[in-house]
């Protein structure tokens, strides 16, 4: 729900903001088939997104959310601390912090993979929205683009132009009837994301099942949790939530992957793009200092001292 200044939704945010309120969930995970529970903890000015793994206890348990901690990008993305602990399948909640604007979060989880929920970003969202977010009185940290850098792998690529705002064009070419060539062009602020992206749902081809199974992947995947395709069928008995939902999550899973650097000003393009290559090009990003640079937007006092615009509870 938004109150008082929604005007400003389709601007870049200009303050850093944290939640009002923790917020708690939990659900069996999507590759290791256990059950996890996630808690959000508002965080100060500065702090940053990070994973708290509660369940470790003898070494290091905090994983900064960082692209340089990456170090796994099969099926899903995955970071790693110094100390060898692990957070996988990140991007979904990922993708939902950064349609917020959220900066500072500590998340807390008892086990090495994010809960899969519905396996889109719409439940994560709906908490953020319930327990509200805190618009902070400081500036917010963007990464403008200053020159294009792109990558490539194959028949695939992805590339990021200098641009305003973030801006997103993804499209995808499966062999697949159910699915085939599909594309997504938005601005992902909180109102396209919760209308256009948000509850698209990640998928699976059925001949790729068996294999991620064999590879100790999908443990917990189900018809709750993922689409699964058959050459010209989706298999889940409840259908589709949108006819091009497949290039929707994509889309939703490069927002994440995107958010792992923070936020972005940048028009970023994509053609059969995945976790992998979505990393690469953040990676080739930031390892090119003449293509980027830090800047923040100019506030006002009464812009430092306003209310929050997102929330769903009252002050």
């Amino acid at each position: 729900m938004i109150h008082s200044g929604a005007n400003i939704v389709n601007m870049n945010i200009r303050r850093q903001s944290t939640l009002r309120a923790a917020a708690v969930t939990a659900s069996v995970a999507l590759h290791n088939g256990q059950h996890t529970k996630l808690v959000m903890r508002p965080a100060p000015v500065g702090n940053g997104l990070q994973f708290i793994r509660t369940d470790v206890t003898d070494r290091d348990n905090v994983v900064p959310v960082r692209p340089d901690l990456v170090t796994g990008v099969r099926n899903c993305t995955t970071l790693s601390n110094a100390a060898g602990v692990n957070v996988s399948t990140i991007e979904h909640l990922l993708a939902a912090l950064s349609a917020a604007g959220i900066d500072n979060l500590d998340i807390e989880l008892d086990g090495a993979e994010l809960p899969a929920l519905d396996g889109s970003s719409e439940p994560f969202l709906q908490l953020i929205e319930q327990v509200g977010v805190y618009r902070q009185p400081a500036p917010r940290r963007y990464v403008k683009v200053l020159e294009s850098i792109e990558v490539r792998s194959g028949d695939m690529w992805a590339r990021i132009d200098p641009c305003e705002r973030l801006e997103l064009d993804v499209t995808i070419d499966f062999a697949e009837e159910a699915i085939g060539h599909q594309r997504l062009e938005i601005v992902p602020d909180v109102r396209s994301f919760r209308e256009r992206m948000a509850s698209a749902r990640t998928f699976a081809r059925l001949h790729e099942v068996a294999a991620l199974q064999a590879a100790g992947l999908s443990k917990g995947g189900s018809y709750d949790n993922a689409i699964v395709v058959d050459d010209d069928k989706v298999l889940n008995p409840t259908g589709l939530r949108f006819d091009d939902e497949f290039v929707r999550h994509k889309a939703l899973d490069l927002l994440g992957d995107l958010y792992l650097g923070g936020p972005i000003l940048g028009r970023v393009t994509t053609f059969k793009s995945g976790h992998g290559l979505n990393h690469d090009l953040l990676m080739k990003l930031y390892g090119t200092p003449t293509a980027w640079k830090f800047t923040t937007m100019p506030m006002t006092d009464l812009e430092i001292e306003e209310e929050p615009f997102l929330t769903s509870v009252s002050a």
